[in-house]
């Protein structure tokens, strides 16, 4: 199945809905008690943001869908997201999502480039939010990442109905100023909604966000510039052989 199939075949994982599967048994909430209390679960603990933005598919820029990323900084240039359909105790794991500076994205060769997108925009539009986050302790961390580049790849296409991670991943981009990048008014006026905001507020107190001398570095953003997406098509391939197979 293609990333780009946005009817795959139906089966009952694709029905829409909660994943298929038995509540949980009270011996399997012991057991994940238990391990809390006893492992360090320390890749977990980093975590220490919570962004709600917006992202659209990179073959498909009309199909959007908000998203919540959970974010654990390894160093000051590079960032890793684990990105979820929302907020609440029983959200679904869609993704991941790759964040470097401008520094370290210059030194990746120009196909791979081709993959990253920019957050400007993004950010100075107020797409980009930290929900309950006052805006003065935001701000420092919003001229950081004005000027970063991003790599996500959605794994769970939950837009489409799926109940369980169908195909192959789908490359995501930003949203853009260009009206093929716009997200849809009633998508923003929604999760505006949940959390008491207001994007336009955000915008406008963002205008002094530094903005990056170049908004669209090297190979970023190829799809706005080229208008080609890109899609992943999973293929049979020979296996390398080691050794003799039995």
């Amino acid at each position: 199945m293609a990333s780009s199939d946005d009817k795959p075949v139906p089966t009952p994982a694709s029905a829409g809905g909660a994943p298929p599967g038995q509540p949980t048994t009270v011996a399997s909430k012991v057991l994940d008690m238990g391990a809390a209390a006893m492992q360090s679960l320390q890749p977990v603990k980093q975590v220490k943001q919570h962004v709600c933005t917006f992202a659209l598919y990179a073959h498909d820029p009309k199909r959007q869908v908000e998203t919540h990323h959970y974010v654990s900084r390894l160093n000051q240039d590079f960032l890793q997201c684990a990105v979820y359909d929302s907020d609440a105790a029983d959200a679904r794991l869609i993704g991941v999502e790759y964040i470097v500076s401008r520094k370290v994205f210059d030194t990746l060769p120009a196909e791979e480039q081709r993959l990253w997108h920019s957050h400007a925009h993004e950010i100075r539009a107020g797409l980009w939010a930290s929900p309950r986050v006052p805006g003065m302790l935001e701000k420092p961390e919003l001229d950081h990442l004005a000027s970063t580049l991003g790599k996500f790849w959605c794994t769970w296409q939950v837009d489409r109905g799926d109940r369980l991670p169908l195909g192959a991943p789908a490359l995501m981009v930003s949203p853009q100023a260009d009206p093929a990048a716009t997200v849809r008014p009633g998508l923003v006026r929604k999760r505006d909604d949940r959390y008491g905001f207001s994007t336009e507020e955000l915008r406008a107190g963002r205008a002094d966000v530094e903005a990056p001398a170049e908004e669209h570095p090297g190979q970023a953003d190829y799809w706005l510039r080229h208008r080609k997406g890109f899609a992943v098509d999973v293929v049979t391939h020979e296996m390398k052989r080691h050794a003799p197979f039995p």
